[in-house]
C-alpha cells in the first residue's frame, strides 16, 4: 500500500484507546504479527507518549501499540530499552558505502542531502535505486552544483544571461524529486541575490524548503553571523519560501548564538517559517580548499594552525603542513566551537540535529559521520542534562520529518512511532548509548544501538550489521504543477 493511500485510511483505523494515551487496532491481541517488539519503553515525539508498550509489525508498517502482550512471528525483547522512531538525518549527503552502515549504527533510517545534494536528481535517483542503500534517501537540488555549468570562478556572480537557465534546471530538478534546494552561500561567496531570489521564488510555488549554509560564520566585520541571517530571513520575506539554516552551531551562531537565535525567534514570530540544525560537537571540519579557510580565517574563528586537525589522522596543522594539505584539498576538523553555543541551540524548540556528513572510503571525515546521533543523548541528555530524552529523540525525527512532509507525502509516516506509520524504528539502550567515533577514528561505530529496523526489517540487531539485508526507500517530492501564486518579487 502507497503512502499516500495509507495516509488517507489512517483515521478510519479500528483502534482501542487506553488510559495513558497510547492505542492499539482492535484485534491486535489476536492477530499473529511479523515482528513484535516487547515491553520497550516507546517514545513517539508527536503525541509525547513515554510508556512501556508492546509494537506490532506486519510487512514494513505499524500495525499495534499496546500494553497487552502481542504474538508475532518474531519477538524482540526491549525490557530496559528505548523504541523510538528511526532518527532521520537532514543534514546528511548521498547514500554512500561505508557511510550508510555507519548510519544504520547510529540509528539513522533515513538519510537525506539537504545539504548539498545534487542538479540532476533523476539521475541521482536512478544512481541510488541501483546500489540499494539500507537507509530510505532523498535529495535536494544543488544550485552549487548547476551554478559551476555557467561560472567556475566561485567569487563571482553569475552572468545575467544565465540566471534563467539556472531557474529552469532547478524548476526540473523539483519535478524530478527534489525535496528542497540547497545553496552554500560561504563556499560560493559570488552567488547574488539575483541568482537566489529567482530559485526561492520557485521553491515557494512548489512548496518546497531551501536549505542554507549561510554566507558567513563568524563575528569579525565585515560580513557577520548576524548579516548572513538577516540576508536569509529578508530573502523568505520577499518570496515566503520555507527556509533552514544549516549546522547553525558552525555558521550563523558561532560566537553569537543568542542573538542568532534571536533573530529567528522574531522572524517566526512574523510568521515566518525557518527553521535549523545542529551537530553535537565542539569542532567543525570541512575542506582545506574551501572558502572558508580564505586569508584571515585565524582571526575570523579565534584559532591557529595547532587547531586544526586532518580527519581521520592525529596529525596537528602547522603552517607548512597546511600549506601542503591544503593544495590537497584534505578536510580538517578545527576546534573552533563553544559548548555553550551548542546548548544554547539545542534548547531551542525549532534546532533539529542533522550530521553534515557520511563517512567515506578513506575516512578523511568527521566523527560527526558516525557519532552524531548517539552523542546527542550521551552528552547534552545523560551527561549534561541540557534537553529531556523526549526533546532529544524529536530532534532527530519528527521536527526533520515535518520539515519535509511537504514535499514528501511520505515523510507523514515517518519519524512518528504510531498505529499506520513505518516501521522505522531504532532501539538502544538509553544508559549505554553513546558515540566511539572520534577525530583519528571517525569510522567507529557507536555503542548502545540494539536493533535498527527499515521498513519492518531488521538491519541490525545484537549480532551486528546485516548488509544483505537493504530495504531503503528512495523519499522523493510530490510532483505537482506550480501553485498558481503570482510572482511577489521583480526580478531585473
Amino acid at each position: 500500500m502507497t503512502a499516500y493511500f495509507r495516509l488517507l485510511l489512517l483515521p478510519f483505523l479500528a483502534v482501542i484507546a487506553f488510559p495513558n494515551g497510547s492505542s492499539a487496532q482492535a484485534d491486535s491481541t489476536l492477530q499473529l504479527f511479523d515482528i513484535v517488539i516487547r515491553n520497550g519503553r516507546v517514545i513517539d515525539p508527536e503525541r509525547r507518549l513515554d510508556s512501556v508498550m508492546n509494537v506490532g509489525i506486519i510487512g514494513g508498517t505499524v500495525r499495534a501499540i499496546s500494553p497487552r502482550p502481542l504474538s508475532g512471528r518474531r519477538s524482540i525483547d526491549a525490557s530496559g530499552l528505548v523504541v523510538a522512531p528511526g532518527f532521520i538525518d537532514i543534514m546528511s549527503y548521498d547514500p554512500i558505502e561505508p557511510g550508510v552502515w555507519s548510519k544504520i549504527a547510529d540509528g539513522v533510517t533515513s538519510a537525506f542531502a539537504m545539504h548539498g545534494g545534487t542538479a540532476n536528481p533523476a539521475r541521482w535517483y536512478a544512481a541510488y535505486a541501483r546500489t540499494k542503500p539500507p537507509v530510505n534517501y532523498g535529495t535536494s537540488f544543488f544550485f552549487a552544483e548547476a551554478r559551476v555549468q555557467f561560472i567556475k570562478d566561485r567569487y563571482r556572480p553569475a552572468p545575467p544571461e544565465a540566471i534563467p537557465k539556472l531557474r529552469a534546471i532547478a524548476e526540473n530538478a523539483l519535478r524530478n524529486g527534489a525535496l528542497g534546494v540547497s545553496f552554500a552561500l560561504e563556499y560560493i561567496p559570488g552567488t547574488s541575490s539575483a541568482e537566489i531570489l529567482p530559485i526561492m521564488e520557485l521553491a515557494s510555488r512548489y512548496d518546497v524548503p531551501v536549505f542554507f549554509h549561510a554566507r558567513y560564520a563568524d563575528m569579525e566585520k565585515p560580513g557577520t553571523n548576524i548579516d548572513a541571517l538577516n540576508e536569509i530571513v529578508g530573502y523568505a520575506r520577499a518570496t515566503h519560501a520555507a527556509v533552514h539554516i544549516d549546522h547553525i552551531n558552525s555558521t550563523g551562531g558561532t560566537f553569537s548564538m543568542p542573538r542568532s537565535l534571536a533573530i529567528i525567534d522574531s522572524a517566526r514570530g512574523d510568521g515566518i517559517d525557518i527553521t535549523a540544525c545542529m551537530y553535537p560537537y565542539t569542532y567543525w571540519g570541512t575542506y582545506l580548499n574551501s572558502a572558508r579557510f580564505d586569508p584571515g580565517w585565524q582571526q575570523r574563528f579565534h584559532v591557529s594552525y595547532n587547531d586544526l586537525q586532518i580527519g581521520g589522522s592525529s596529525e596537528r596543522l602547522t603552517y607548512k603542513s597546511f600549506l601542503k594539505y591544503r593544495r590537497l584539498g584534505r578536510l580538517a576538523v578545527a576546534y573552533a566551537i563553544p559548548d555553550e553555543d551548542n546548548r544554547a541551540a539545542l534548547r531551542s524548540q525549532y534546532v533539529m540535529i542533522g550530521s553534515d556528513a557520511v563517512l567515506e572510503p578513506g575516512h578523511n571525515n568527521h566523527p560527526r559521520a558516525s557519532g552524531c546521533f548517539s552523542r546527542t543523548i550521551a552528552v547534552y541528555v545523560r551527561d549534561q542534562h541540557v534537553i529531556s530524552l523526549m526533546d532529544a529523540v524529536a530532534k532527530m525525527t519528527i521536527l526533520p520529518a515535518r520539515r519535509l512532509e511537504k514535499a514528501a507525502v511520505a515523510m507523514k509516516l515517518k519519524g512518528r512511532l504510531q498505529v499506520g506509520a513505518d516501521a522505522d524504528i531504532v532501539v538502544f539502550d538509553a544508559v549505554r548509548i553513546r558515540d566511539q567515533a572520534t577525530v583519528e577514528h571517525p569510522e567507529y561505530e557507536s555503542e548502545g544501538i540494539q536493533y535498527v529496523l527499515v521498513a519492518g526489517k531488521v538491519v541490525k540487531d545484537l549480532s551486528g550489521l546485516h548488509k544483505n539485508i537493504r530495504p531503503g526507500q528512495a523519499v522523493r517530492g510530490v510532483v505537482r504543477p506550480p501553485s498558481n501564486r503570482s510572482p511577489i518579487i521583480n526580478h531585473r
